[in-house]
């Protein structure tokens, strides 16, 4: 693990003064094993323990972390928060009561309201001669509803950097560099059973840059984030799949398809949220910038990067780590829908996006600050909203975080702390927790109109786990009652949809009817939808080309995206009849390289055909494009969102130091990190430029 740091573009300045001795020293450990192998086949000995007292020592590193350390009680802990009015935050767990609490990393309620935790006390790696890895998967439960763990249950222990992991109804989805696996609980006893490694080939190059942040779509498909450095291949079913210097892949547990859903210029994503009509939004950590996924999902050749238009949400600060939508009755209501992300460098906190929609995609702002704390081991990387309303935070707690500052074995790295946090708006009222577990199906399907989509998101995740015809059946008899002239008609029947999508047996009526709906968000879902379910419909070609033709871009693109992830000529044809129509500048750039990168021997293929002709009849734009003479890669954005310039006319050479200027101030790792693109600074942190 972690090669990139052992023997890559990275081995110094810290790589080089550990890893040469340990490499020797797990030689030695392997060759005295080996040896045994031998030893025991021959009957020379029935012994298997093997002595490394043999092996050579390793040096001790010096930290070069020279500030004092000190780690916070809870008291002292919580009078380091600065909370947004109105709201309260209090200790959830901690190392002090579960010494299993060590390094928490990512979390995730189940189906009874219980929080799941994944630990890696062996981050960043292994030492040779050390203790084995003992990373754990735990359950942490609160009896008494005080808001305060007081139970915890181990499900899974002896794993190795579970850095992601999903909840399903068949087992917990999970990181173990360099396989996805699988654990089951065959008896129900909340302890895992077996572990089946399901596909490998993920790159282990870096261990913080490996799958991991998992979150699941409407389908149960989940997605695993992937960073800098890392190359993976793994075989599938459906041939190898490769992702090579960040990606994010996309999981499908029905059908077994693994995907390179995003490969664009990423450091190391490690968030992915979805809004109330399903579209996704890929975070990058170490830049802390944030992405609308729909067009940067486009299918491409292995190894070729779709361009990233703008950033939906801007950045506070970086890097980040964990996502999220307010989704919950117990929250504001101004503040419903507002982006919300962790930072954990510079600015130690969860600050807010106030996000809008703007064409076919969404723009935002930073709006304020949820939460911040001047404790300099506060690292928030995960949130979640839990059943009853209220929001929680996984603490990594730890003085040292990244690899690129500290060595690895820099003695200072934390192994003993980790934290969650709750925090409430306490002149509201906690949601009511619904009942998911073990609900009968027309229980679930009521769920599904609950305001809060974490509520939801438990509820698709147990009707997942029901038997396929009796779901269909009960919702397409519920899809069929709905209340038309309810608000939420239409997102109400995306959910039906989305119920049989997750069945893998996507309801051919349902999907009409949203692609019929009046408001744009469900006839791009279903655009979405079929995107992924294209191969069960014959007719999939005329509703590509419907959804082409959508009066708004949003669907419209949908149909560009799905068009390059089609096995055939048809995805040309589909993404030309897109041309009929305006495009924005989420469209263009990705419309670009689809038909030069994914869709070119298709455009081919219908020339010797003769059908390009007839796509082309009364499409003069797409006539103009194939001749070069339409440029789509580049497409202004609109006045309110171009990049501001200075407040006064400059001289030619003047405009040139100011462009050069604001090149480097606006760089990762440079100015902008610290004084913020308004240059206010962070509070008690660092100073405004003035």
């Amino acid at each position: 693990l972690n090669g990139v740091h052992v023997h890559g573009q990275r081995y110094k300045p810290y790589g080089n003064v550990n890893y040469p001795e340990e490499i020797e020293k797990i030689r030695q450990m392997t060759a005295l094993r080996d040896q045994k192998i031998w030893d025991v086949a021959q009957g020379k000995t029935t012994v298997l323990a093997v002595d490394d007292s043999k092996t050579r020592a390793l040096t001790p590193v010096e930290t070069n972390f020279k500030q004092p350390i000190k780690y916070l009680d809870e008291k002292e802990a919580l009078a380091k928060f600065t909370v947004a009015p109105g709201y309260a935050i209090g200790l959830f767990a901690s190392e002090k009561e579960f010494p299993d609490l060590r390094n928490p990393v990512q979390m995730s309620f189940d189906n009874k309201g219980r929080l799941w935790v994944a630990v890696l006390h062996s981050y960043p790696h292994y030492l040779p001669g050390g203790d084995r890895p003992n990373d754990k998967l735990l359950i942490l439960e609160d009896t008494d509803h005080d808001g305060r763990a007081d139970k915890q249950t181990v499900f899974a222990d002896h794993l190795s950097l579970p850095i992601g992991f999903e909840l399903t109804p068949e087992g917990v989805y999970l990181s173990e560099e360099p396989n996805l696996i699988l654990l089951k609980d065959h008896d129900g006893d909340d302890h895992a059973d077996e572990k089946i490694i399901l596909l490998g080939g993920f790159d282990t190059h870096d261990t913080h840059h490996a799958i991991s942040a998992y979150t699941a779509d409407a389908s149960g498909a989940f997605y695993l984030s992937e960073g800098r450095f890392l190359h993976s291949q793994v075989e599938t079913p459906y041939g190898p799949r490769r992702c090579n210097d960040g990606g994010v892949w996309r999981f499908d547990p029905k059908s077994w398809r693994l995907e390179r859903f995003s490969q664009a210029d990423y450091n190391n994503p490690w968030a992915m949220a979805f809004d109330e009509w399903e579209q996704g939004y890929i975070s990058d950590a170490s830049s802390g910038e944030n992405y609308w996924a729909l067009p940067v999902s486009a299918k491409m050749p292995y190894g070729i990067e779709i361009p990233k238009v703008d950033q939906f949400a801007p950045k506070r600060a970086r890097p980040t780590s964990g996502s999220e939508f307010v989704s919950s009755r117990h929250f504001p209501d101004d503040v419903q829908g507002h982006f919300m992300i962790c930072n954990s460098i510079g600015f130690l906190g969860i600050s807010f996006h106030d996000v809008w929609e703007e064409g076919s995609g969404f723009y935002g702002k930073v709006v304020g600050d949820l939460l911040s704390s001047t404790d300099p081991n506060f690292r928030p990387v995960d949130l979640e909203t839990a059943p009853d309303g209220s929001l929680y935070i996984v603490d990594w707690h730890n003085a040292l975080i990244g690899h690129m500052q500290h060595s690895a074995r820099d003695p200072n790295r934390d192994r003993e702390h980790g934290r969650i946090y709750r925090m409430t708006y306490p002149s509201r009222p906690l949601v009511m927790p619904p009942v998911v577990a073990g609900a009968s199906i027309p229980k679930l399907l009521e769920n599904l109109k609950l305001p809060e989509y974490r509520a939801r998101y438990a509820t698709r995740r147990e009707l997942r786990g029901r038997p396929a015809a009796e779901v269909i059946s009960a919702v397409k008899k519920w899809a069929a009652a709905l209340d038309q002239k309810d608000p939420n008609y239409e997102r109400l029947l995306c959910e039906a949809l989305w119920a049989t999508w997750a069945q893998n047996k996507v309801d051919h009526d349902l999907l009409l009817q949203c692609f019929s709906a009046r408001s744009h968000q469900a006839r791009a879902a279903a655009a979405h939808v079929l995107r992924y379910a294209y191969r069960q419909f014959p007719d999939s070609v005329p509703m590509f080309l419907r959804a082409a033709n959508d009066p708004h871009p949003r669907v419209r693109l949908e149909a560009i995206v799905a068009a390059s992830w089609l096995d055939n000529p048809a995805g040309a044809r589909i993404a030309l009849e897109a041309l009929r129509h305006p495009f924005d500048r989420w469209m263009g750039p990705v419309f670009d390289l689809i038909m030069r990168q994914t869709l070119a021997d298709d455009v081919k293929a219908l020339e010797k055909s003769g059908a390009l002709v007839a796509s082309l009849a009364d499409n003069p734009r797409a006539t103009d494009y194939l001749a070069g003479k339409l440029d789509l890669a580049k497409i202004a954005p609109t006045e309110a969102n171009k990049p501001q310039g200075p407040t006064r006319k400059l001289t030619e050479s003047g405009q040139k130091v100011y462009n050069v200027g604001r090149e480097i101030f606006h760089r990762d790792g440079h100015c902008i990190s610290c004084h913020q693109p308004n240059g206010a600074g962070l509070p008690n942190i660092y100073p405004p430029l003035i």
